[in-house]
């Protein structure tokens, strides 16, 4: 928005040709960083007490952590500060033309919605179980499936129109066409490999990738500024990946493709961490306000949906390690219960408690343990990811 403001007045007067910075990308960034930080900062406090006002406190299931009890009544879907200050610092500083960051937006905005109204529906209804998987699942899908079959022809051409006469083209060609080598699956570290993934294969990764890393994230999301933080650094590093594939010129020295347009998702990506650590201030522990599924769900979703914009799904997985060990940690514990449950008639755990930082509680860490170290372990992932920039 400011973008056209600025564009505007210089056209109005050679006076306003100071406003030729608001073309610089990096400063667009650093500036909605900086807002999105303000608005939270400056916004939080009456956010938590309406929360507390409305009585959204979090229920605590009856099987957690006993240390845990203490927290209920913690006002939840403190989500909505982050939603809301990453949507209008985005909104002011990024090019209103870009379809990339107004598809980041949908997805975001949209797993936020239905992360709304589980968190909705377990305050109102007192039911610490919220929407029911089944449903969860239906929409994330319905959401995921749409964006995936948006971005596979996205990807593959610089503008909408063109967009829309690939998708006629692939319906007419029988559903069978190849696409350009950089919509294939990009393997790190190599100098130009590339697998093809065609219009079905782009499509399945892109849902997987969207749907698991926002529930990868909300299963994450348990102790205090657990996941946030890992979300600030993924979510960083990959607005570094955004900016090199969208600069032909470092896309083609790195050896990366470039996508055009995808260098304005780090608009997004500062804005996420801005307000990212604002909500910090207020979820450190003992944590004032939770994000609830309202803002897990929707913040792993943008971090999938990125991923796949700049062609980094495995890394992607490589800096999100912790997500994804979260979220392996709960599906091996239920599929080994159920398993010797139906062979030996009692269920058996492979972890004291899932997912996984309940294990180490469970093992005497403390929960500020835990939440520093995979912090650092995070931090780690981050810097190997990023090395697949040079190291190629």
């Amino acid at each position: 928005m400011l973008v056209m403001l600025a564009q505007w007045l210089q056209g109005l007067s050679p006076e306003f040709s100071f406003l030729r910075v608001f073309q610089y990308l990096t400063f667009r960034a650093v500036m909605a960083a900086l807002t999105a930080l303000l608005i939270g900062l400056i916004a939080g406090p009456r956010v938590i007490r309406m929360l507390t006002a409305l009585k959204i406190g979090q229920p605590i299931r009856g099987y957690a952590m006993q240390t845990h009890l203490s927290k209920s009544g913690t006002p939840t879907m403190g989500g909505v500060l982050i939603l809301g200050s990453i949507a209008i610092s985005t909104l002011l500083w990024f090019d209103l033309s870009n379809r990339f960051v107004w598809i980041v937006l949908a997805v975001t905005l949209g797993f936020g919605a239905i992360g709304w109204v589980d968190d909705w529906r377990k305050v109102v209804n007192k039911d610490p179980e919220g929407m029911r998987s089944r449903e969860k699942y239906f929409w994330q899908s319905v959401i995921g499936l749409l964006a995936a079959l948006y971005l596979v022809f996205s990807i593959s051409e610089n503008s909408n129109t063109r967009v829309f006469e690939l998708f006629i083209t692939w319906v007419q060609s029988g559903f069978s066409m190849d696409l350009p080598p950089k919509a294939g699956l990009l393997v790190p570290f190599f100098k130009e490999v590339s697998y093809p993934l065609g219009v079905l294969g782009f499509v399945i990764l892109t849902y997987l990738v969207i749907v698991g890393s926002s529930n990868a994230v909300n299963l994450t999301d348990g102790l205090d500024g657990l996941a946030i933080m890992p979300v600030i650094m993924v979510g960083a590093s990959l607005g570094i990946f955004a900016y090199v594939t969208g600069n032909a010129g470092y896309a083609k020295y790195l050896l990366f493709p470039y996508i055009a347009g995808s260098g304005e998702l780090l608009i997004f990506c500062a804005a996420m961490a801005g307000a990212g650590l604002a909500f910090l201030w207020f979820n450190t522990h003992p944590a004032q306000v939770f994000m609830g599924d309202v803002g897990a769900l929707a913040l792993g979703a943008a971090l999938g949906t990125i991923a796949v914009i700049v062609r980094q799904e495995i890394v992607l997985a490589i800096m999100g390690g912790i997500f994804v060990v979260e979220a392996l940690s709960v599906m091996l514990q239920v599929t080994w219960f159920k398993y010797t449950k139906r062979k030996y008639g009692e269920g058996r755990r492979l972890l004291k408690m899932a997912p996984l930082h309940h294990h180490f509680e469970k093992s005497g860490w403390k929960e500020t343990q835990v939440v520093v170290r995979f912090w650092i372990i995070t931090m780690l992932l981050c810097l190997v990811g990023l090395t697949t920039l040079k190291l190629r």
